[in-house]
């Protein structure tokens, strides 16, 4: 599938899929036998941001109503309910932002939030406020020009970090030539030797992690390319060439795993 860019308020936002295929509706939910109640799952999106890839969706046993793969993905009635121990920011992250993108909890690295959006929301997620096209408030979901020259001048201005992490928002759902101005820009700051980014497009879209992209991942500085991935069944073929075609680059792959209930916390699935 070629890959569609999209302009959202002024930044380029490499669209993975184009907006009639991936699911983000209960009545698309519903067409594709992923929900029963196409009324809830709407009721969840409206609050909380929803997107489930072809690919994934493929990926899914509709007749288990346990697949490991849907309960990650597809919105759930108890998502509409709190609890009074529960926080709009479970991990603390708003006391530790000094500026729009920056999350500055321990001294020597930060974390850097270029884009709020994922190709696909994780029903767990400890961002799930702030993600999606309006997340934070924001109208795109996306750091402005102002904002992402605040936020690198912030780590050029505070010698003692040495790992920038991206994240968000899934930094690999970014244009290509945004994501490559972004890697310059950190490689060029002296103090900084690591770059890590989270992402789970290779498991969610891997038709994304095209010859171009890997090349803007394979430079002097290290990008460190954290797979966010939990079960077996997301490790698709596709995904098993892209992770390859990353790995023989020379980019280091690690994978972050959530420990979910009913989905792997056996150790036959682990």
């Amino acid at each position: 599938m070629k890959l569609k860019e999209c302009d959202l308020s002024g930044n380029n936002i490499r669209a993975i899929h184009p907006p009639d295929r991936t699911i983000r509706s209960g009545p698309a939910l519903a067409r594709a036998g992923l929900c029963d109640d196409a009324d809830l799952a709407d009721e969840v999106a409206n609050i909380y941001a929803v997107a489930v890839t072809p690919h994934l969706a493929a990926l899914i046993d509709t007749s288990d109503p346990d697949d490991p793969i849907a309960r990650q993905f597809v919105p759930d009635r108890r998502e509409l309910g709190t609890t009074p121990d529960e926080r709009l920011d479970p991990i603390g992250d708003d006391a530790h932002a000094p500026v729009p993108g920056i999350v500055h909890r321990y001294p020597d690295r930060v974390l850097l939030l270029p884009s709020l959006i994922c190709p696909v929301y994780c029903r767990f997620c400890f961002r799930r406020e702030k993600v999606g096209p309006k997340g934070g408030g924001a109208d795109s979901g996306v750091l402005s020009p102002e904002q992402l020259h605040i936020a690198l001048a912030y780590i050029e201005d505070h010698p003692a970090i040495r790992e920038v992490i991206l994240s968000g928002g899934d930094p690999l759902g970014l244009s290509d030539r945004r994501l490559a101005h972004i890697l310059d820009r950190i490689e060029a700051i002296d103090h900084v030797d690591t770059i890590r980014i989270h992402s789970r497009v290779p498991v969610a879209a891997p038709e994304r992690i095209t010859p171009a992209l890997i090349a803007i991942l394979s430079r002097a500085t290290p990008v460190w390319l954290s797979i966010h991935c939990n079960h077996a069944r997301e490790i698709a073929p596709e995904t098993e060439v892209a992770l390859a075609a990353l790995s023989r680059a020379g980019v280091p792959l690690i994978s972050q795993t959530v420990l979910l209930r009913g989905i792997n916390d056996n150790v036959d699935v682990m």
